[in-house]
C-alpha cells in the first residue's frame, strides 16, 4: 500500500540534505506556474493549483522573505503545508534541487510507450497535445479530470474502473500537489507502463521506489531568465516550451 503523501515525503527526504547547501536566488509565482531558481543555476517548476484556492489561502504571509533562504526551508512546505501555493513552492524547490544534467533521454514520451490498438490508456489530467498522438495509435483513451471545466471523466467510481482496466497510464505530476498520486498508483493493478508527466515532475527515480512508476517525463530549463519572465507574465507551458528541454528518465 502506498500511503497518502508518501511521494512528497520521499521527495523531501531525498532532497533535504542537498537543499541545506543551496540558497534560493529567485522566486516567481505566476498564474500558471511557480518557478524556483537556486544559487547553482538550477531551476524547478510546479503548477499553480488554482482550483484548490480558497479566499483565505491565496496570499503568502512570508512573501518578500523567500529569496535568500536555504532551499531546505522552502522544501519543507511540500510536507508541512496545506496551502496550495506553499505546497507548490515546496515541489518547485525540490525539482530545482534534484534537477539532473542535460545528458538524459529526450525521446518523445508517447513514442517510447509503443502503444497499440490493444492498449487502454488512462490519462490522469488533460494533456491536450497528446490526445491526437494516442488516438492515432489505435489505443483506447480515457481521460480523468478533477477540474469540471476541462475534458475528462469526473465520476469517482468510473475513474476507479478506468485505472484498474488501464494497460498504460499517463499521470500528471500535479497529482503530487493535491496528494492524489498515491491513490491513483494503487489502482493501476494491471498497467504495463506508468509514467508521471509534465513540467512539475520530479526527475528523481528514487522518489518513486516501490510504486508502479518506471518513467518520468519532465523538463529542464535552458534559459532561466526567460522561464522566470514567462511565469511572471502569467504564461504557461506553451510559452515556456522554447526555453525548456523535455527529457525522459526510465528505471
Amino acid at each position: 500500500m502506498i500511503e497518502k503523501g508518501q511521494i512528497s515525503k520521499n521527495l523531501f527526504e531525498h532532497a533535504f540534505e542537498k537543499g541545506k547547501r543551496r540558497t534560493v536566488s529567485d522566486v516567481r509565482i505566476g498564474l500558471g506556474y511557480i518557478g524556483i531558481a537556486l544559487d547553482d543555476g538550477r531551476l524547478g517548476l510546479a503548477a499553480v493549483m488554482k482550483q484548490d484556492f480558497s479566499a483565505s489561502c491565496t496570499a503568502l504571509p512570508k512573501a518578500g522573505t523567500l529569496s535568500g533562504q536555504s532551499a531546505s526551508n522552502l522544501l519543507k512546505f511540500i510536507v508541512e503545508s496545506k496551502n496550495p501555493l506553499e505546497k507548490g513552492l515546496g515541489l518547485a524547490t525540490a525539482n530545482a534541487i534534484v534537477c539532473p544534467g542535460y545528458s538524459d533521454f529526450e525521446d518523445d514520451a508517447i513514442d517510447v510507450m509503443n502503444l497499440t490498438k490493444n492498449d487502454n490508456v488512462a490519462m490522469v489530467g488533460f494533456f491536450g497535445p497528446l490526445v491526437g498522438k494516442i488516438k492515432a495509435t489505435g489505443a483506447t483513451l480515457s481521460i480523468i479530470e478533477r477540474n469540471p471545466n476541462r475534458p475528462g471523466i469526473i465520476d469517482s467510481e468510473r475513474q476507479s474502473e478506468i485505472l484498474s482496466d488501464a494497460t498504460v497510464a499517463i499521470v500528471t505530476a500535479t497529482s503530487i500537489l493535491n496528494d492524489t498520486v498515491e491513490s491513483i498508483l494503487e489502482k493501476l493493478t494491471g498497467a504495463r507502463y506508468v509514467t508521471i508527466l509534465g513540467p512539475s515532475t520530479p526527475l528523481c527515480p528514487e522518489v518513486f521506489r516501490d510504486t508502479p512508476v518506471h518513467h518520468l517525463g519532465g523538463s529542464v530549463s535552458l534559459d532561466n531568465k526567460k522561464i522566470l519572465q514567462v511565469i511572471s507574465e502569467g504564461g504557461g507551458t506553451p510559452a515556456m516550451r522554447p526555453f525548456l528541454r523535455f527529457i525522459n528518465l526510465f528505471f
